[in-house]
């Protein structure tokens, strides 16, 4: 049995490095997420099916190949951690501890290593673990087993040759081996066999999926799932978790307070993982065709410009699983089935049947003009005869479509039933779904710049060898609605299956910086599409023509009455769609080619239903860019030159408080007179203009983020820049360069946080000998940014360097500030994510040798490598340090002082060119420091962080540039945002919830209080192995060989482009 509830980066990670973990605030925090202790059994547990977590005094993990028995004794632990929360004295059993325990563990690797040879014989699997389970039922007394299924992370193998060539899509192959092996073992445990008072097996409802062996986040999610479904909680039975915040840890209740098995949960105890009701299939998927003009033109036209649907002969389609039909057909909710490809019911090239009963483009088509050929038929791969024309791969991405379309060209060229030269041919495109579905493993293979490439690449051979060809290239759908069918629970959607189907679109956290990437990159997808046919490269000759079909740039999710997402749109693994949408998908391209370039409809929603449009007397053609009377845009402008950094302000209301504010909490942007600032090189602009390695070494402190003032916000934004548009009489910005005009710009490169006191004592000391500071009533903000220094030299020196040396540091510069300066604000930014900056790279020697000795600790380890987690680790760490001390309620106490985190930097992105490389012209030379755009960039985020209440800050800076991005105070708010004026009450001093920080998992040292320790004999031996049996197949079996080799022939294939990704 595995039970878990810890999680890397989070508040509760370092709780017991506070001094006032004590107190009630933090107390309450704890208890309501960690379960209440219950009260001890008078007597043991005679039953399995009685068992509470408390009688729990032993976990093992047994089954997991030798790749990951170290990550599945980390889950051991975590569920111990768990356990604790109810006995204190719950154990890891150890193979190692008894003669007879390592008999029991050389036996279940034995069936291991047998699993492991049978790489696609479920039966054999099953067999196996019933052998195991046997040995476990014989050997243990009061078990309670849990069956898991376990995916690891995806490995390289160079003996597989045999399957390099296979095209299939690798995840949907892994997928459905998952759901396959969790069907049949799912069976097995259901024996009655298996229960008795004494011991029992249950299946865990959802696949155990892990993607790297080094990831804590990954652990502690599978600890948190485990420990999930072992409870009798029916509400979250058969749902996928994830240890994502909110952290909320599922607890036993007096209704259910037992641990789930075979007897006693309800018969409806398990909502398969791709559970809910069976999809709702509409039995009529027939199209009336109203249309009255249905004759071909009097001879065959000599221009694309005047093909009517009766004068085509052929279709043709190119892409993905949504043309191959992947479970387009299945009429029942088995997620099995997705794989079947039902290419005769294809929405751009299906001919099964006839438009009364199967709505597709050729059916259509064959109400204008019957003899039209190249339609796909029944099921099968495109390889089949009866797949024709369509040669759709499911899998495919934008840079198959090449080979693709060669093997159409070949196929029309040498098939008797096609006239090439003659026939007028309608060939349709539609991919780089599995492009962003990826795009996050890889931002530069994936780029909108190479996936646009690739298709201009196959649209240029169409162009060159093919006549009297009209193509529809319809454009990449918009994407994210799709994730609404994965957050409604009641739905059953298998969102384990989609998430490695589609990992990118799926995993991301509702408003974090990678959703938000997401959508950027759907949306340059979109425009580079768009900007590709508007170039009027396609329309050089009278036989050829590429249209644009925008049907799917805006989709409207279909939903139910009750405003639920409608899955019979889709077929069940809730992410490939279903008969039903492919109906209305085939009357969308339909209506769309009827449609003029320049007003075509844009936007899909499927729930209003789609009439079919016709030809008419006036407007009988299938429409191009000339019939249509459209201008072509050209290529797209090559905007000007930046000259210089600045922003634009439109803020109107830039007026002071009518009177000097009292309240730190009414302090508006023109109360502001003094700045000041803390830091190390960031803060000092180091080499933020330099243009050679011998500029380098300057400070720029003049252009600084948060201090600079040279010129003007027009041409230098910083945070002062900024606030002298509310009051142009601030002072304390530092100037040029060097250290002669710094003012309260007291930042020294190379500082870490324990010469933050220092610095502060000489802000003070500073502003309190400065005629033109009214240190009493002045109201001054500064600025701290510290902590990457400590970071780069951690591996160093992890005594002084270590977070709560680092909390210790900030809290006496911060006490400091709070007993000594009056009227003050103080920005403290949590350090950046500095894991990102493994990524930028540049062609100099700044880049290439520099960057590695100014923070050898991140930027030297291997990808993957321990010492790489361990930095990511204390990464967080200080992270969550800075937080919790700031919402301590330590610096509460004054009405004229306070304290806020900008989180911006929290969750860091690399800023990205066209290519979907690292943009270096936000770095100086030595691609570590900011140059002055980042600095630019730095400062608008500040800005805006400033603007933002606490708990809803951006935690991200997106790098966007806009002279337009600045926000501006509100009339219903005009003030800095605090703590205590961002709460509905200001009356309170509640600390609001911390912003998107991961929870972590208590650490049993810092936790609350352990129950009493009942005696030994209130807590009998229940043994709960948990049999990983995942692990014997996916990973180092069938699974493991079909992906790793999939894997690699696609790096083969790639290896032109090929780079470490730029956004983390």
């Amino acid at each position: 049995m595995f039970v878990s509830s810890f999680h890397t980066g989070g508040v509760l990670a370092g709780a017991g490095r506070d001094e006032r973990r004590t107190e009630n605030s933090e107390t309450d925090f704890y208890n309501s997420i960690l379960c209440t202790p219950t009260p001890a059994p008078l007597a043991p547990s005679l039953s399995v099916h009685a068992l509470v977590p408390g009688d729990i005094s032993s976990v093992s993990a047994l089954g997991a190949p030798a790749s990951h028995r170290d990550e599945a004794a980390r889950v051991v632990a975590r569920v111990s951690e768990l356990l604790s929360m109810f006995n204190p004295d719950v154990g890891t059993q150890k193979v190692e501890d008894s003669a007879e325990q390592r008999t029991l563990l050389e036996e279940v690797k034995e069936i291991s290593q047998h699993l492991s040879q049978v790489t696609e014989d479920a039966t054999a699997v099953v067999q196996g673990v019933e052998e195991a389970l046997l040995l476990i039922q014989n050997q243990l007394r009061r078990s309670l087993v849990h069956v898991a299924v376990w995916s690891g992370p995806e490995e390289q193998d160079s003996s597989c040759e045999c399957l390099g060539n296979e095209r299939v899509n690798r995840r949907l192959r892994q997928a459905t081996l998952l759901k396959t092996l969790q069907d049949s073992l799912g069976s097995l445990v259901e024996d009655e066999k298996w229960h008795s008072d004494e011991f029992s097996v249950l299946m865990q409802p959802v696949p155990v999926i892990t993607e790297s062996v080094n990831s804590v986040s990954d652990v502690n999610s599978i600890a948190l799932q485990l420990w999930t479904h072992m409870l009798q909680v029916s509400s979250l039975q058969g749902s996928e978790v994830t240890a994502s915040p909110p952290l909320h840890i599922p607890c036993p209740t007096p209704e259910r307070p037992y641990l789930r098995t075979h007897m006693n949960s309800p018969p409806d105890r398990e909502q398969r993982a791709h559970g809910g009701a069976p999809a709702a299939l509409d039995p009529v998927f027939g199209t009336d065709i109203p249309c009255t003009e249905r004759s071909p033109s009097t001879s065959t036209p000599t221009s694309v410009h005047a093909v009517r649907p009766a004068d085509v002969r052929v279709v043709a389609a190119v892409g993905d699983s949504l043309t191959a039909a992947n479970g387009v057909g299945a009429k029942a909710d088995n997620l099995l089935l997705v794989i079947t490809e039902y290419r005769g019911l294809s929405w751009s090239i299906g001919g099964d049947a006839n438009i009364t009963t199967v709505t597709t483009l050729p059916n259509i088509l064959k109400e204008f003009s019957p003899n039209v050929t190249g339609f796909a038929v029944g099921q099968g791969k495109e390889n089949k005869p009866e797949a024709f024309l369509n040669q759709a791969v499911a899998g495919a991405k934008s840079r198959d479509m090449v080979g693709q379309v060669r093997i159409v060209v070949d196929k029309m060229k040498t098939d008797p039933r096609i006239d090439f030269h003659n026939d007028w041919k309608v060939i349709t495109m539609f991919v780089a779904g599995n492009d962003i579905c990826d795009f996050c493993t890889d931002s530069i293979i994936f780029s909108p710049r190479n996936v646009i490439g690739h298709i201009r690449d196959a649209l240029d051979i169409l162009h060159k060898e093919v006549p009297r060809a009209i193509v529809n290239l319809v454009e990449l759908f918009h994407i994210t609605p799709l994730r609404e069918l994965h957050q409604d629970s009641t739905l059953g959607c298998p969102s384990w299956f989609v998430k490695l189907v589609c990992p990118c679109i799926l995993k991301p956290n509702e408003g974090s910086a990678e959703l938000q990437k997401v959508e950027e990159f759907n949306r340059a997808y979109q425009k580079a599409m768009r900007e590709l046919v508007d170039s009027g490269r396609y329309d050089s000759h009278e036989n050829f023509t590429v249209v644009l079909q925008p049907f799917f740039r805006e989709v409207f999710l279909p939903k139910t009455e009750d405003g639920r997402p409608d899955r019979s749109y889709f077929s069940p693994d809730c992410f490939h769609l279903s008969q039903k949408a492919h109906t209305l998908m085939a009357r969308a391209l339909w209506n769309n080619m009827l449609e003029p370039v320049g007003n075509k409809t844009d936007t899909q929603d499927f729930t209003q239903g789609i009439d079919l449009k016709c030809p008419s007397e006036t407007s009988p053609f299938i429409k191009t860019a000339l019939n249509s009377n459209y201008t072509f845009a050209g290529p797209p402008t090559v905007p000007p030159p930046v000259t210089n950094w600045g922003s634009d302000f439109s803020c109107v209301d830039t007026a002071p408080s009518e009177s000097v504010p009292t309240s730190v909490h009414r302090l508006r942007p023109a109360d502001i007179k003094v700045v000041g600032a803390l830091g190390d090189s960031l803060t000092t602009g180091f080499g933020a203009k330099a243009k050679n390695l011998l500029q380098l070494r300057t400070e720029y402190k003049g252009v600084s983020w948060s201090i600079g003032g040279d010129k003007a916000l027009e041409t230098v934004t910083t945070l002062p820049n900024i606030l002298r548009k509310f009051n142009p009489d601030l002072k304390g910005m530092s100037l040029g360069q060097g250290s002669t005009r710094s003012k309260f710009n007291m930042a020294v490169s190379g500082a870490k946080i324990a010469g933050i006191p220092a610095q502060v004592r000489r802000l003070i000391d500073a502003m309190k000998s400065d005629a033109s500071v009214d240190f009493e009533n002045d109201w001054k903000l500064v600025t701290l940014f510290i902590g990457g220094n400590d970071l780069c030299q951690y591996c160093n020196d992890r005594a002084s360097l270590s977070p709560e040396k680092y909390s210790l540091h900030m809290r006496t510069s911060l006490d400091l500030l709070y007993d000594e300066v009056p009227r003050v604000l103080v920005n403290v930014l949590e350090i950046l994510q500095i894991d990102g900056l493994r990524r930028v790279k540049g062609d100099s020697l700044g880049c290439s040798v520099l960057q590695q000795f100014i923070c050898t600790c991140f930027l030297t380890p291997s990808d993957e490598s321990p010492e790489l987690a361990e930095i990511k680790r204390i990464n967080q760490e200080l992270q969550v340090e800075t937080e919790k001390l700031v919402y301590s309620g330590r610096y509460d106490g004054r009405e004229d002082f306070a304290v806020v985190t900008q989180p911006y930097f929290k969750n860091s992105i690399v800023p990205v060119n066209a290519d979907g490389r690292a943009d270096t012209s936000y770095f100086s030379e030595d691609c570590f420091h900011f140059s002055e755009r980042g600095h630019s960039s730095m400062a608008a985020a500040l800005w805006n962080n400033m603007l933002e209440p606490v708990g809803k800050k951006q935690t991200f800076n997106n790098f966007t540039d806009a002279r337009n991005d600045l926000k501006c105070p509100t009339k219903e708010h005009p003030y800095i945002f605090t703590k205590v004026n961002s709460l509905p009450s200001e009356t309170t001093s509640t600390p609001p919830p911390l912003s998107s920080t991961t929870p972590a998992l208590p650490d049993p040292s810092t936790a609350p209080p352990d129950p009493p320790k009942c005696p030994d004999s209130a807590v009998p031996v229940w043994l709960s192995p948990v049999l990983g049996v995942a692990g014997l197949l996916l990973g180092c079996g069938a699974t493991w060989l079909v992906l790793s080799c999939r894997a690699k022939n696609e790096k083969k294939t790639g290896k032109a482009l090929e780079m470490r990704g730029t956004m983390f």
